[in-house]
């Protein structure tokens, strides 16, 4: 078949580990052959595509090996003695085992961008917020999991700490009126105020104006203490968004977008694999802590490319994700605002098409988060009344 498969992923690959640590994981993996890898590459592939034993006779059919049956045989004996596959109970042929995926996608994936076609149907779908924030993870979620077949996850963009970008009062009637806050995440919060006296809209431009222009890119403390010498107004309007600014900060590690769980449970051999998958993506607290770890693995630099995160039934880190494989990529900019994107699934996902979906939304939706971050309130401007 010749060399077809290369590697071009990045480290860090496991959570909770240093790069010292992942180098010695690498060194661990006993060394193939290139007919080795060849076989245990469309191996991978056979089963990703049904998950079903792969025999020899069906590889020299349906693969260019140029080598005969009996090799074949040999080769994958060889493959089930350094425990890269297995053999099941009452079947001749073999299916990858963690290891054996572990060493496909560390050292012989080569992943190819998206199509044009595919970009374009996603960027048409993910690339804007003008539907708002939680319309936009919604959407993103859903066309994952389309696009990849497993379950997705997406989490909103936060900060260390929100800080205040815009806002608008808006006269509603008598003395109601509407506060639209925008914040440096690009997340809107609306409350209706009531007024000692009816004030006209011209007026409440006003004083919005002077608001934005003592306030922009202040916490919430901030807000308190620079709103001090406005006029009487503007100091309750002040006030109120400063409490919005708390409450968001102490609601920061809350929602997780996810999608594609009826399908993905399908795509399991086992029942025991499916409810996993099912207790990973339900339990928030579970999901919020691998979530962290695994970002922590991601370089922070504003700078660095988009990269993933790899993890293959737990790779000796995580229990709970023993036998499911998770895809996962930082977006936005992590000194500013950044969530996470990522898709979870069975071991034998396509991890060729999962990675290149997770790095090409994930790039997408930083683009969006810097253009939303630099134009300003229209880029996030608030629904109409």
């Amino acid at each position: 078949m010749g060399r077809v498969l290369a590697f071009t992923l990045l480290a860090p690959w496991l959570g909770g580990r240093d790069e010292r640590n992942l180098m010695n994981d690498e060194r661990q993996l006993p060394n193939l052959t290139n007919r080795q890898e060849d076989i245990l590459a469309c191996i991978v592939q056979a089963y990703s595509e049904k998950p079903e034993p792969v025999g020899s006779r069906y590889l020299v059919e349906n693969y260019q090996l140029n080598i005969s049956s009996a090799t074949v045989r040999n080769e994958m004996a060889r493959l089930e003695e350094m425990a890269y596959i297995a053999a099941p109970h009452t079947s001749a042929g073999r299916v990858p085992t963690a290891a054996g995926f572990r060493y496909f996608v560390r050292r012989l994936l080569q992943t190819r961008s998206l199509t044009r076609g595919e970009q374009n149907h996603i960027s048409e779908r993910v690339g804007t917020l003008q539907a708002g924030m939680e319309q936009w993870m919604r959407r993103t979620a859903a066309l994952l999991a389309r696009s990849v077949r497993t379950a997705s996850i997406v989490t909103p963009p936060i900060s260390q700490t929100n800080s205040f970008k815009h806002l608008e009062l808006i006269s509603i009637q008598g003395r109601l009126a509407l506060l639209v806050l925008v914040l440096n995440s690009g997340s809107v919060h609306q409350r209706m105020l009531t007024l000692a006296e009816p004030v006209p809209q011209n007026k409440l431009g006003e004083a919005a104006k002077r608001v934005n222009e003592t306030c922009a890119g202040l916490g919430a403390q901030q807000v308190r203490l620079r709103s001090n010498n406005l006029p009487m107004l503007e100091r309750e309007v002040a006030e109120l968004t400063a409490e919005l600014i708390e409450n968001v900060d102490n609601n920061r590690s809350g929602f997780i977008y996810r999608d594609g769980l009826s399908q993905v449970i399908e795509r399991f051999a086992d029942e025991e694999g499916a409810q996993q998958a099912i207790r990973i993506l339900e339990e928030r607290t579970v999901l919020n802590a691998l979530l962290s770890d695994m970002l922590d693995q991601l370089p922070e630099d504003a700078d660095a490319p988009v990269d993933v995160q790899v993890v293959i039934a737990g790779d000796g880190c995580y229990e709970d994700l023993n036998r499911l494989s998770m895809v996962l990529s930082r977006y936005g900019d992590p000194e500013k605002m950044s969530g996470a994107v990522g898709v979870l699934g069975p071991t034998h996902i396509n991890y060729g098409r999962a990675i290149s979906t997770v790095r090409y939304v994930s790039n997408l939706m930083t683009n969006v988060l810097a253009t939303l971050y630099h134009d300003g309130v229209d880029s996030a401007s608030p629904p109409s009344i």
